[in-house]
Order: structure tokens, then sequence, then C-alpha cells
């Protein structure tokens, strides 16, 4: 039976590798819309390949010049609002939510209010409205299908278990490019440096997660929600290999685990067939050739963003929204020089400490929080920026 997709963030890394998928599958999938950012080209290359009935581009500003890359009949929208109006159209059987950030929190929730399903790739939906996201998806029942490699895992080891058997998720991590590096080292780390991924090929601001491991504190906070877990029965270990993506340890003692290389397409794939498992023609996992898998667990003195993030998780509230919010402003500033390495726990950890969460927070509360984190992360850069000089 042909599914109707919409992607959401389709020029990202995950969007176009979603694309390569469907591309495997012409008599299943259909594609009815797409969303990008800046990225016009890009975007008009995949409105030519795929002819969608919409798409929806970064600002109003942006319209006239895309009206000249694609077809007169395909409808073009923007903004937050264009990309909610593509998530909730009719016909569409599931939502891709690629985008990254925050601004992907309300396309979710329309699609899910439309009774939509999703494949989720956007963690920050769940870390910043979790608890509000979960609580609809079902009410309207729908599935939200976990896109990220170890989310996806433990999506896997779960199937057919009893919620109540689980005793710990572990969460693996590669440990990204500073994994064996020492606290002294990381002072000199460059932009370069950070985005030098050993094992997974990712867009920038991730990348740079991964080297921080907030990436991974942010999965904590995630997993909590999609598998309705409490934090501290979630543990993380550094896997350098990337092979096995994650665990899931049973009251009876036995842990069971969902291996592959590492390769997106493959818990992409798996998210849109759910639950069928169709041959892919993906390369398969040779555990002879890979030879060794080792664990071992963080360093907090080298990935000080983890703890934040358990942190935020266990204050719980807006708390977390402001952890996601202040981590993407720190994010972006060291990506245009404008901060160290360093400075993007240290700033996290001065919003945080100048907050004081909402509890059992609505929409209004999270965005305004997350409009407060980003302002003040600016306002603790510039204080931090001072006292160096």
């Amino acid at each position: 039976m042909m599914k109707n997709i919409v992607v959401l963030g389709s020029t990202g890394s995950i969007g176009t590798q979603t694309l390569e998928v469907l591309d495997r599958f012409p008599d299943s999938f259909q594609v009815i819309g797409l969303a990008a950012g800046s990225s016009l080209q890009k975007l008009a290359a995949q409105v030519n390949k795929y002819r969608p009935k919409i798409v929806s581009v970064g600002t109003d500003d942006d319209i006239p010049r895309f009206r000249s890359l694609i077809p007169s009949d395909i409808e073009i929208v923007s903004g937050v609002q264009g990309m909610s109006e593509i998530a909730r159209m009719a016909g569409t059987d599931v939502v891709v939510t690629s985008i990254t950030g925050t601004l992907g929190l309300l396309p979710t929730i329309e699609a899910i209010n439309a009774g939509k399903d999703i494949a989720l790739a956007n963690k920050e939906t769940l870390v910043a409205a979790g608890e509000i996201v979960m609580k609809l998806a079902q009410q309207k029942g729908v599935s939200i299908l976990p896109v990220d490699s170890e989310h996806s895992a433990i999506f896997q080891c779960l199937n057919g278990e009893e919620r109540s058997r689980v005793s710990r998720i572990i969460l693996t991590a590669s440990g990204g490019p500073f994994r064996d590096w020492s606290p002294s080292r990381l002072r000199s780390v460059t932009v370069a440096d950070a985005l030098k991924h050993p094992n997974w090929s990712m867009g920038r601001k991730i990348t740079v997660d991964s080297a921080t491991m907030m990436n991974k504190g942010l999965e904590v906070i995630e997993a909590r929600w999609l598998f309705d877990v409490e934090l501290q029965d979630i543990d993380v270990l550094i896997h350098p290999q990337s092979i096995v993506h994650s665990m899931v340890e049973f009251t009876d003692g036995s842990v069971l685990a969902q291996m592959g290389l590492p390769d997106m397409k493959l818990p992409i794939q798996y998210a849109l067939t759910y639950p069928e498992r169709p041959e892919s023609g993906f390369p398969k996992l040779d555990l002879a050739a890979v030879g060794q898998l080792s664990f071992t667990a963080p360093r907090p003195e080298i990935f000080s963003c983890l703890g934040l993030a358990y942190e935020a998780g266990r204050q719980g509230g807006t708390m977390p929204a402001v952890l996601n919010a202040a981590n993407e402003k720190a994010v972006e500033m060291f990506l245009n020089g404008q901060i160290g390495f360093l400075d993007i726990p240290l700033l996290i950890e001065n919003v945080m400490a100048n907050h004081t969460p909402v509890q059992s927070p609505g929409l209004d509360d999270i965005l305004r929080s997350d409009i407060w984190a980003r302002e003040e992360a600016q306002s603790a850069a510039g204080k931090m920026m001072l006292k160096t000089k």
C-alpha cells in the first residue's frame, strides 16, 4: 500500500538520507510535501525530482526567487506556519521531522493533532515538550517512530516486550573526536576539530553536540519520554565502534542489544516501513571484520554537558527546554567563532542557574522559556567575553 510522506528539513543530513531511502521503494512511497530553510537550490532540485503538492521555504522573502525554480502548479508556503500547514496536510500518512532544534516543535504538534504518524528525528521536540507531545500522541492514536539510531535500537529491543520488565536503558555514544583527550587539551579545540566526527556524517550543529556529548544528554531526556522510563534508569556508555546502537536490560538480568553499521539509512528505513523489514540493499554488518567491541563510562571532566542534561531532566518542567535553547545558542556562537569550545558548557550552566523552572508547563510556557534562554545565553556570553579582556 502506497504511503504519502512529508519530509520537514529535507535538505539536511537526515532529510536527504530519508529521500535516498524512499528512492529504493518507488512503489511504496510518494513524497507529497517538502520543507527546508535556506538551501533553496538544493530544495528546488528535490521539488523538481519528487513533484510534491506543496513546499515550504524559510521566509516570505524567499518565495519570489524560489517560484522561478520550480513548476508553477506547486504551492509554496514559508516559515513555521508553512511547515505546520504541510505537516497537517490531508492525505499524509507519515511526517518525517528532521528539522534541527525547537523549530520542529510546532509543526510536529500540528501533525499529531491532524492524526499523522511521526518519524521523529527531531529530538529537541521531546526534550522541550516531551510530556505534552507524548500525551497528545496517545490521545490522537498517533505512532511516534524514532529515527535516531539509538532510539530506533531501543524501540527494536522493546518490540514484543512488556515495559514493566524493563530494568534499564543503556544508550551508547561514540564519544566523538575528543573521547581520549585531556581536559587541558580541550582549551585548544577549533571548529574544524569539533566537526571531525570519527564515525558519523551529520550536520554541523549535531556534530558539535556529539563532540560535547550534549547530543547524548538530549537523547537521555528524549528516551525518558519516548519509552516512559525514569531518568535514573537510563545510562550512557562510550562505544567507539558505533556498532551497538543501544541496549535494554530487563528485570531478569538479560540485556538485548541492536547492532548495525554506523549508517542512518537503516533506522530511517525501519521507521518508514515498520513493522515490515524489506530488503534494503545496504551493506551488512561483518563482526569478524569489526573484530572488537569496547565500552567505557563517559568521563565527566571531559563531557560536562552530559551532566547538565541529567540535571535539567531531574529538575524537569521548563528546565530541559532552557537547556536545549541555551545549547543551541552556544553552539551557534561557537560555530561563528564568538566563543570557545569550553565556553559551551559554561554558558549553558550559567543560563540554567538563572532559570526557575515552571513545573507542569503548557506549550506557551515552553516557548517563552525557549526565547528567554536564547536571550540569556547571548547576554551571558557578552559578560563572559568582558571578563576575559
